[in-house]
């Protein structure tokens, strides 16, 4: 997508005038023009201080300096010179004034030079700011590597090159946004990813109509999949380790990479794959299986556990002796459904002040102000013991898998249940999980030929026990 359309006259001073004019040299500091006049010839050189090193461009122009001789001004010049004088791992020559413009602003050096006629040198020395790779903080392991994706496209697409040593592993540039221009790269391989689905994928990134990414791959997400608002369901699933990116890369999934973002979006997705974690496979078969079957047991649980609750108290008089102790001791002032409310806010409530507290004392206050407002409200009378017991679980039992959006997807219709148990008795009840169902099969997202319900539906047996059971070690 080019925002500057044309080319390059060879008329030095018109072309530089014309670069001066688009990049707004005068009223941007950081972006610098460097005139320089050697041998008798007139350059210029654009570049943004903060991504060029200082020791770097000092030591290319100290080599210009022993250069007699900087072409003879025809359109092949500029190519001519870049293969026999520049010192760069990596330099280009073009004429294309959006290339030039979108190279200066993604940090390059664009070289002009009054005797390389209708042509530019582009000149990667750039460097970008970036953080360590250290281990994501919302995808930790016992076992296994400890770096992760961080905001820089390079650094993450490297991490793939080192763990995948095979010429097959394609990763195909893109730009999106039509003021951001921001990078992105498809990841896969060429032997095992369904190719049809990945040029699919690459015709609707190229085709978005965004002003800007600069939400990095959220608002990717948001551009590519127009999604219900009603539908709490994650369209994408993310990871942050360049391990589990690899290995969902080599048993034929499409990764997209998206610039100033630190997580990988993984194509296709279904509701299953947010329930496998990375410890899986670095534990043995046995060990690795109990913790998956664990995980789905106890998550699934979070969706029914209070309503189910609830309508049992509804049914009291019919429970048998042996689940007596469902039936609280100390059901407190409010009705059970309004406790139960009133947690699920004030557990969110505590989630939103503990983000903002300081690290040094997120901890302390997170647990001790917990302790102390269940306390207080079950001596006041606002909650039961029994609820603040219940909802404990749930609320721990979420981060039993890392995606926040599916968290949050089934509280919704956990309260959506509770609600309808509470209006309707059990009819609600059911009719509660039934929106749940529907919701997950209408779920509509990227993922070609495949359903969110795979490999359920279409059922796919092997597939269904690899996600149920570790049967093979990917990673």
């Amino acid at each position: 997508m080019e925002i500057f359309k044309g080319v390059l006259t060879g008329q030095y001073e018109e072309d530089v005038m014309m670069l001066d004019t688009i990049l707004r040299t005068e009223e941007s500091f950081d972006l610098i023009k460097r005139e320089l006049y050697i041998a008798d010839t007139r350059m210029v050189m654009y570049y943004i201080d903060g991504f060029i090193k200082a020791e770097s461009m000092q030591k290319f122009m100290m080599h210009l300096l022993s250069v007699k001789d900087f072409g003879d001004g025809s359109p092949a010049a500029a190519r001519e010179f870049a293969a026999a004088n520049v010192p760069a791992v990596e330099v280009d020559s073009t004429d294309s004034v959006d290339t030039l413009v979108l190279s200066v602003l993604s940090g390059c050096t664009v070289w002009l030079c009054e005797s390389f006629g209708p042509g530019a040198l582009v000149i990667d020395m750039r460097t970008y700011p970036a953080r360590n790779t250290e281990e994501p903080e919302n995808d930790k392991v016992m076992r296994g590597s400890r770096d992760g994706f961080v905001e820089t496209l390079i650094f993450n697409t490297a991490m793939l090159r080192r763990r995948i040593r095979d010429p097959r592993l394609t990763i195909r540039y893109l730009n999106v946004g039509t003021i951001s221009r921001t990078d992105v790269a498809l990841c896969y391989m060429a032997d095992r990813a369904d190719l049809a689905y990945v040029e699919t994928l690459a015709e609707k990134l190229t085709g978005l109509q965004a002003d800007s990414l600069v939400m990095g791959h959220q608002s990717l997400a948001e551009s590519l999949i127009r999604q219900k608002w009603y539908n709490p369901f994650p369209k994408i699933r993310t990871t942050e380790r360049p391990d589990a990116a690899a290995a969902t890369i080599l048993e034929g999934g499409v990764l997209l990479l998206c610039d100033n973002s630190p997580e990988a979006m993984v194509f296709p997705t279904s509701i299953f794959d947010f329930l496998q974690e990375t410890d899986d496979y670095y534990f043995p078969p046995l060990t690795g299986s109990y913790l998956r079957i664990l995980r789905h047991g106890i998550f699934w649980l979070t969706m029914i556990l209070t309503p189910l609750w609830y309508l049992l108290l509804l049914h009291e008089e019919v429970l048998p002796a042996w689940l007596g102790f469902v039936i609280p001791k100390n059901p407190g002032e409010l009705p059970i459904i309004a406790q139960l409310f009133l947690t699920e806010f004030a557990l969110d409530g505590l989630k939103l002040a503990s983000l903002n507290t300081p690290n040094i004392l997120s901890n302390s206050l997170s647990v001790v102000g917990g302790l102390l407002l269940g306390d207080f409200a079950v001596t006041v009378g606002w909650l039961s013991p029994d609820v603040i017991l219940y909802m404990s679980f749930v609320a721990i039992a979420n981060f039993t898998q890392s995606s926040y959006e599916l968290g949050y997807a089934f509280k919704y219709l956990r309260m959506i249940t509770l609600l309808l148990t509470a209006l309707f008795d059990y009819w609600g009840f059911f009719a509660g999980i039934l929106i749940a169902l529907v919701l997950v099969a209408t779920n509509k997202n990227e993922n070609g030929k495949r359903h969110y319900l795979y490999p359920l539906i279409p059922f796919n047996g092997k597939a269904m026990a690899r996600l149920l059971f570790r049967l093979k070690k990917r990673i």
